[in-house]
């Protein structure tokens, strides 16, 4: 049977498979593929286009590196990640030649790569330039870099549409004259660039960094930015630039920046109507985001926020009164969020809300009767997720669900006191669903679990406790192409 499939015709199924498959933990008919034969193992590899790597930082790795990724020659998606953080590694000479040296290696080994995450650890600016030219199909790209920052490198990835940047916060101080060697392959940063850059992230800027005015006023197409642990967004003249990026921004996403979070909401108002989605986590300000949902002219979309001491009621009546078309809300850890508030934006909501996410929300637990109102009024919801609302009860639940028949997704993760009359419900009400996350739901026992997946016609992903699945769900969900997942 072997010999009578030819190797086009088995890396075709190959393919295939690893395209069904989820990619982590690999599915285990995809791992049963590599165990038939070498050959079967030789195609496997040469079928696959996506791998993620965790590596430990030794020179035992340099030397298996080139041999592993021989073994994939048509590679477009690779992440590296050294399982110590990257950024938290000491800055120096030694390091950096070493991360450099691997980040050769997959250059040199993986031509094809359109997409790269390389978080070994700071790389230099020789090296990247040196990977603009081997891995000239480049559209992704996430690294990791040293102070002082320099980012004319950019200029010589012409098809880069995604950046992503982790600024270390070594202290360690690169030799001196290897720093003057990477200063000298800088082109001027006077000069501005029109960078194809439509998506930018940025990880742990400090108030005082040079380099970003120039970043700033190069990304003149840039759609979406996301800032983590930014303590400013660069030293002197970069807020000016910085503003006039705003301009066609549609997704902003704020993460631990409670410093800059006033200033960024405050210009967003000011200068971008284009905006869609917004995140803001972990830090806001009361003050900035009122102003902001008060003044801002956009149309927005989306709105994920988790202010768990910065969100209140007047928030949700500014939101209800300025934002009638939003179709997807999430809020995560609202502490000082009640009833009223989610009541109001129910109502002005009615029509338009698909996606509703209220996760660790005490209120859903502290209001009876709260959960049941909202499904009264917000019949359009597609996608719910209540998850790790530990105190919810069967009763609260299925009061809302009863009149929330449109679901397809639906996450209950971690909602311990749920029961297995709670799942019942489920499939009663919830004709649609396609993907259900019930994790950690303590309540809920295995037998039910059997009945969901017999009695859900639409059904397409679960995620449950692998003990919780019995043989006959199983063979169910093999036979319907349910992907079950622990």
């Amino acid at each position: 049977m072997d010999n009578m499939l030819c190797d086009e015709l088995l890396q075709e199924i190959f393919s295939r498979l690893a395209s069904k498959s989820s990619p982590s933990p690999p599915s285990s008919p995809a791992l049963s593929v590599s165990l038939v034969s070498k050959r079967w193992l030789r195609l496997y590899r040469a079928s696959k286009t996506s791998i993620s790597l965790r590596l430990t930082p030794e020179n035992s790795t340099i030397q298996s590196l080139p041999s592993l990724l021989s073994h994939y020659p048509f590679l477009s998606s690779l992440s590296l990640v050294f399982s110590s953080d990257p950024t938290l590694t000491t800055t120096n000479s030694i390091t950096t030649a070493f991360n450099d040296h691997l980040l050769s290696i997959v250059s040199t080994s993986c031509s094809k790569l359109k997409h790269l995450r390389f978080l070994a650890g700071p790389v230099s600016l020789s090296s990247l330039v040196s990977l603009s030219n081997t891995c000239a199909l480049l559209t992704s790209l996430t690294i990791v870099l040293s102070r002082p920052l320099f980012f004319s490198w950019v200029t010589y990835f012409s098809n880069l549409k995604e950046l992503s940047i982790y600024v270390s916060d070594s202290n360690g101080i690169a030799d001196e004259f290897y720093s003057n060697r990477e200063s000298d392959l800088c082109l001027n940063q006077e000069i501005d660039a029109e960078l194809g850059l439509e998506s930018l992230y940025l990880s742990g800027i400090k108030r005082d960094d040079s380099g970003f005015g120039w970043l700033w006023r190069s990304c003149k197409k840039l759609k979406k930015l996301q800032l983590k642990s930014c303590e400013g967004i660069g030293d002197g003249g970069s807020f000016l630039s910085f503003i006039r990026c705003l301009k066609g921004l549609q997704e902003l996403e704020l993460r631990t920046c409670r410093s800059i979070v006033d200033g960024v909401l405050l210009r967003l108002a000011e200068n971008c109507d284009s905006l869609n989605s917004l995140l803001v986590y972990d830090g806001g300000s009361r003050e900035g985001l009122l102003h902001f949902i008060n003044n801002c002219s956009c149309n927005l979309q989306k709105l994920d926020l988790r202010l768990p001491l910065d969100l209140n009621n007047d928030h949700l009546s500014a939101i209800a009164v300025n934002f009638r078309g939003l179709s997807t809300v999430r809020l995560q850890s609202c502490c000082l969020v009640t009833g009223e508030g989610l009541k109001a934006l129910g109502i002005a909501m009615s029509s338009e809300l698909k996606e509703l996410a209220l996760i660790n929300c005490d209120v859903v637990e502290r209001e009876s009767g709260l959960l049941a109102t909202l499904g009264q009024h917000l019949r359009q919801l597609r996608k719910l997720d209540l998850s790790h609302n530990e105190s919810l009860h069967d009763k609260e639940f299925i009061s809302m669900l009863v009149s929330c028949n449109n679901l397809t997704e639906l996450r209950l993760r971690g909602c311990k006191r749920l029961t297995s009359v709670a799942i019942l419900s489920m499939f009663k009400s919830c004709k649609r669903l396609e993907n259900v996350d019930i994790l950690h739901c303590c309540g809920i026992e295995a037998e039910v679990i059997e009945s969901f997946v017999l009695n859900s016609p639409r059904l397409r992903r679960m995620q449950v406790e692998e003990s919780k699945v019995s043989d006959v769900a199983r063979t169910w969900a093999s036979h319907k192409f349910i992907e079950i997942l622990a």
